[in-house]
């Protein structure tokens, strides 16, 4: 038996991190402030967008992107059923109806066939996501979104190093929308941000994000905000605001998570082509993409079991490889199996049949930078061995 675990996901966090976090601590400011700005102007110069603004999810950028991009009470909003429950709740949280389109079976990703099957005159918007770091077929989306003059959100969440045609994924629609949770390719413990290029999205996003406020907290009481000025200026409240603002401390994290993403995706990507290579003669499927112009973040590697080539299943697997010391993740069962959607929504198992399948037989295997391949290949033992039992 193996005696140390190999955890399912390990953030890469290093001295650098742990130093900086010290410094902004001991400044005595750790709420939103300079070091949250100068993330956001840093990471918007990576994406090439216009605008990013920084929030402490990507829960709560999904939800300020559909409310700024006109979401309302009734209105549908087209997604897809592959993807985490935040996706969902930020719809229902507008007011607004979320209508599943199924995935493609070969990439994951939401069909833009079944797309353009599920619009009708309430839809305003479609909410993609980049699953595992693939990036959605954006030529085909952009096209019905044209054709039927709609909204378009990006949940980034996986893909923040995710390329379509040489372009960063989160600037083809109106608001792309990251998250920096702990699992992520960067991290910032919690956290996210929401890029656009469009200016009343990104002022209105802005002053949301924190209660409504027309000045921040570090802007109304640090020296800076009275100098050169004759009277004191008053803060207002302009907008119905949330508080989903992002804080310093976390910010200084991902100031030095930004400076070493490419160096890791070149980690992350080798240990994605090993898997894929290791484990390409065993009754199992993997995300499959062949196109030249796209750029995948590697964020997740997938294992699916191929019902049609064996009878093992998908549980006893993450049960072997846990008794293995290894660990494993489901990413994700489909949405339509929940039980609070099933209730409210009336989905069923046969609502999204490719996504079922999917979300009943997908193990995502350890992946991060530091992932030793000797790990890898034990790892990749132990799965053959489960299917040679």
């Amino acid at each position: 038996m193996r005696k140390n675990y190999i955890p399912f996901g390990k953030p890469n966090i290093g001295n650098q991190e742990i130093q900086f976090v010290s410094k902004i601590i001991r400044s005595k400011w750790i709420g939103s402030g300079p070091i949250t700005e100068e993330f956001e102007r840093k990471f918007k110069k990576y994406k090439k967008s216009k605008y990013a603004l920084s929030v402490n999810s990507c829960t709560a950028a999904l939800h300020l992107s559909l409310i700024y991009c006109g979401i309302r009470y009734n209105d549908e909003v087209i997604t897809t059923p592959m993807t985490f429950a935040s996706t969902i709740n930020s719809i229902i949280l507008t007011g607004a109806k979320p209508v599943l389109a199924d995935i493609d079976p070969n990439t994951f990703n939401i069909d833009p066939g079944e797309i353009e099957k599920k619009i009708t005159k309430k839809t305003k918007a479609i909410l993609i996501v980049h699953f595992a770091g693939l990036p959605c077929d954006m030529e085909k989306i952009l096209k019905i979104t044209k054709k039927y003059k709609l909204k378009l959100i990006e949940d980034c969440a996986h893909a923040i190093e995710s390329k379509y045609n040489n372009r960063h994924v989160g600037n083809f629609g109106d608001a792309g929308c990251f998250s920096f949770y702990s699992t992520k390719n960067l991290t910032t413990a919690e956290g996210g941000m929401v890029v656009c290029n469009n200016k009343k999205i990104s002022q209105k996003i802005r002053v949301a994000r924190l209660h409504g406020l027309s000045k921040d907290a570090w802007k109304r009481y640090l020296p800076e905000s009275v100098k050169n000025k004759k009277k004191f200026e008053h803060y207002d409240v302009t907008e119905i605001g949330m508080k989903y603002n992002m804080i310093d401390i976390n910010a200084a994290m991902g100031l030095i998570q930004l400076g070493k993403l490419e160096s890791s995706w070149k980690k992350r990507k080798k240990i994605f082509d090993l898997y894929k290579k290791k484990l390409s003669h065993l009754p199992i499927k993997t995300q499959n993409f062949t196109n030249k112009n796209i750029r995948h973040a590697y964020h997740l590697f997938l294992v699916i079991i191929d019902k049609n080539k064996t009878k093992k299943n998908r549980d006893d697997l993450m049960l072997f490889l846990k008794k293995n010391n290894i660990g494993c993740g489901v990413n994700y069962r489909t949405v339509t199996d929940m039980s609070i959607f099933k209730k409210k929504l009336g989905w069923n198992d046969k609502t999204c049949k490719n996504s079922k399948y999917l979300g009943d037989n997908t193990v995502s295997l350890p992946l991060y930078p530091d992932l030793k391949i000797k790990d890898l290949n034990f790892i990749c033992e132990k799965v053959q061995q489960f299917f040679k039992i």
